[in-house]
Order: C-alpha cells, then sequence, then structure tokens
C-alpha cells in the first residue's frame, strides 16, 4: 500500500511538473483573430473567448488583432503568435508561408453536425439584380486577399462557371472585411460583395441587421458557393505537445462551461435552426483542396 502510494505521489508531482513546464515558458498565449467585423464588435466578442481560457489555463491570453488578414497570417509566420483563428484560405496561406509549420486544432460544428458555411454575393435588394449575369460591368468587392469565403471561393468558381472577374465586372476592388463590403453596398458604393453565411439566417449581413448597423430587408444574396469547409484553430508545431494539448481541450470546455460565454462569443440567434454547437478536431488533409486552390490563383495572378 505504501508503495502503491509512493508510486501514485511520484506520478502527480510527474504530472505537476509537466503541467508547469509549458506555463513556465508561455506566461502570455497570444491568440489572433481574423478581422472579419468593425475592431470593436471583434473585440468585445472575442473577449468572452479570452477570458475563458484564461480561466481554464491559468496563464495570460491576449488576443491579437490586425488589420487585414495577412496581418494576422505574418503575424503567426513570425511566432509572434502561437494560436489563430483561420479562415480556410488564411490557413492556407499560413500554411504555405511556414512551409507546413503549423497544424490545425479544431473547427466549429453546428447542430446539425456540419462544419461547413457558404460564400454569397450580395447585393441591394432593390438593385434590380438577380443573377451574376445582371452584374456584368458593375463593381463587385471582394473582402481580403486571403479571406475564403470573401475572395479564394467566390473567385474560383466564378471562373469555373465562365465568369472571369476582372473581365466580366467593371471592377473588384477590396473592400477590407465583410462588414465594410456589405456596409458599402447598402451605402451604392458597391454594386455587389462577396461575403459568408451558415443558412439564410445566420451569416455576415443578417448578423449587421440584429447589430443595428444596417436595415432589415436591404440586402439580399443573389449567388451561393459550394459548401466550404469551416476555417480551423491553428497552432504552431513548434509549440510543446502538451500545451497544444491543453489548449486545443480548453477551446473544446468552453461551450459546456461557459454557455453563455459561448452564445455571445458566436452570436447566437434564437431564430437560427442550425446554430453553432461546439468544435470538431480536423487535421491537414481537410484543407488540402484550398492550399491547391490558392496555388491556381496565385497563378492565375502571375499569368
Amino acid at each position: 500500500m505504501r508503495f502503491l502510494t509512493t508510486t501514485t505521489a511520484l506520478a502527480i508531482c510527474l504530472a505537476g511538473s509537466a503541467m508547469a513546464e509549458w506555463r513556465e515558458d508561455y506566461a502570455v498565449i497570444k491568440i489572433g483573430v481574423l478581422s472579419g467585423e468593425n475592431e470593436a464588435d471583434r473585440i468585445a466578442r472575442t473577449d468572452f473567448f479570452r477570458k475563458h481560457l484564461e480561466d481554464t489555463l491559468g496563464v495570460t491570453v491576449e488576443t491579437f488583432t490586425a488589420g487585414n488578414y495577412d496581418g494576422v497570417v505574418q503575424a503567426l509566420a513570425a511566432g509572434q503568435i502561437e494560436f489563430a483563428w483561420l479562415g480556410s484560405s488564411a490557413y492556407a496561406a499560413a500554411y504555405t508561408e511556414t512551409d507546413g509549420g503549423i497544424k490545425p486544432l479544431l473547427t466549429s460544428q453546428n447542430k446539425d453536425g456540419s462544419t461547413g458555411y457558404y460564400s454569397i454575393i450580395t447585393v441591394r435588394c432593390d438593385s434590380g439584380y438577380k443573377t451574376i449575369d445582371d452584374l456584368a460591368g458593375k463593381v463587385l468587392a471582394f473582402a481580403d486577399p486571403d479571406s475564403t469565403s470573401g475572395y479564394a471561393v467566390p473567385y474560383f468558381n466564378l471562373v469555373q462557371q465562365g465568369y472571369e472577374p476582372s473581365v466580366f465586372f467593371s471592377a473588384v476592388p477590396f473592400s477590407g472585411s465583410h462588414e465594410a463590403g456589405v456596409q458599402a453596398v447598402v451605402n451604392g458604393t458597391f454594386d455587389a460583395a462577396a461575403t459568408w453565411q451558415d443558412n439564410e439566417v445566420n451569416g455576415v449581413y443578417q448578423r449587421m441587421v440584429t447589430k443595428g448597423m444596417i436595415p432589415d430587408g436591404e440586402v439580399c444574396a443573389i449567388w451561393e458557393s459550394p459548401e466550404i469547409t469551416s476555417g480551423p484553430f491553428t497552432a504552431l508545431n513548434t509549440l510543446p505537445d502538451d500545451m497544444i494539448d491543453d489548449v486545443t481541450a480548453a477551446v473544446e470546455s468552453f461551450p459546456s462551461v461557459d454557455p453563455e460565454g459561448f452564445a455571445q462569443y458566436t452570436s447566437f440567434d434564437p431564430a437560427d435552426e442550425n446554430p453553432q454547437t461546439g468544435y470538431m478536431r480536423v487535421d491537414h488533409d481537410r484543407y488540402q483542396w484550398i492550399v491547391d486552390m490558392r496555388a491556381w490563383l496565385a497563378q492565375q495572378r502571375r499569368g
């Protein structure tokens, strides 16, 4: 009995030492967040996530934001942040930039088990535009060069459908973020803008209505892409394995440990019949097609 007690005590000491080890080197964890919405809303929403990780892991957690997607990608590639929530295309950009030096850990999962969303092209409902053909010679705004739903997927699929954006539209500027693009459509600056939605009641423009940023009924979607795999929560490969395991588990526990904070973080809408309910573990194979698509897009730009 004494031997068992001693062995157990030794195991506890070793486990405690291992737990403390990565915390001694990483008393502060920095997590990158993409610029999908305005800065104030982004910070307020992600603060629930940040506080949960601090409470669970016992370390200081800081969120890193940038004016565009590439700022987060470059910060991850430079080792200035350890983790990041990335869209699929931004993950592919970071994977390429780091020569495979990052790995995806988790992606969001909806109530029905789905882990995807859609790129859409939005217009003013009163514009008279009903299809892509109606936008010939008009201005289509993409969100950001590293946005999956706001650039890579719509650009790639439009070309596959016979619409070369640089030729078909009069201009294809970048708005800087999804919300900025939709707002510019409402204001009449752009004729159309690419963004995303999970379904007809939950997406960028629907959340902007909920937040009072735009009136209800002014924005309509006239085009939708095939389903896109949701982007991953990503880590640098150089981090300690036990650190990655602990942070991954902490993120997974968020919905059950702090359901109210999780609802705020995910902008839960009671009208949404298929809300985000948690996370699913993923690996790189899930995103290889996005890496290939970005390579194709880069080749087109060079051409």
